[in-house]
């Protein structure tokens, strides 16, 4: 039997990988789901593929550290990241990781899990959708835009709807698989 994956996924090895082991699998570690907010902002205006092959660098810099330190971050700091063509060098999109770890501590206080948080915008189950071809399932929905209202709310960056909405296929909140992809 020959595996089959959504159209979106390339031949690309990492986004082979990607798809096969990560992509749309309900996670529910704070620090991942941390991380994967922050890489789909990143993402903003370029494809998933340009951030895949930058993760690694991401990690050595904001994502191997506690939230904690990533929310300690000067400017200068963020300024000196820019030189790391690993990254996405765009200040902007830099702070916006520091300023999501506040948020995040901020929230934390509030509500102590983050994940069961996210997750009740999905009613704490993934949201299985019929999708015969990627080109088919939504850019964003109601309820990606209500979490990017009330993400943004709390101070979070480069979290639009759109972004809200690839994070919750990214981590499995929502199951966008091809009817006829093997990982459905």
């Amino acid at each position: 039997m020959t595996t089959q994956r959504c159209g979106w996924c390339s031949d690309d090895p990492l986004y082979i990988a990607y798809h096969d082991q990560e992509w749309g699998k309900a996670q529910y570690d704070e620090a991942h789901l941390f991380e994967m907010l922050c890489l789909e902002g990143q993402q903003a205006g370029l494809s998933w593929i340009t951030v895949l092959k930058k993760r690694e660098h991401y990690r050595s810099h904001f994502f191997q550290y506690p939230i904690s330190q990533i929310a300690a971050l000067t400017d200068d700091q963020l300024e000196n990241k820019l030189t790391d063509s690993g990254l996405i060098r765009h200040l902007g999109k830099l702070k916006a990781i520091r300023d999501n770890a506040i948020a995040w501590q901020a929230l934390k206080d509030e509500v102590a899990d983050v994940s069961a948080w996210l997750w009740s915008f999905v009613d704490q189950k993934v949201i299985n959708n019929d999708v015969a071809n990627y080109r088919e399932a939504p850019a964003q929905t109601e309820l990606s835009q209500k979490l990017s209202k009330t993400l943004k709310k709390r101070g979070f960056k480069f979290v639009g709807p759109t972004t809200c909405y690839a994070f919750m296929q990214a981590v499995g909140m929502v199951n966008d698989h091809e009817n006829h992809c093997s990982f459905k």
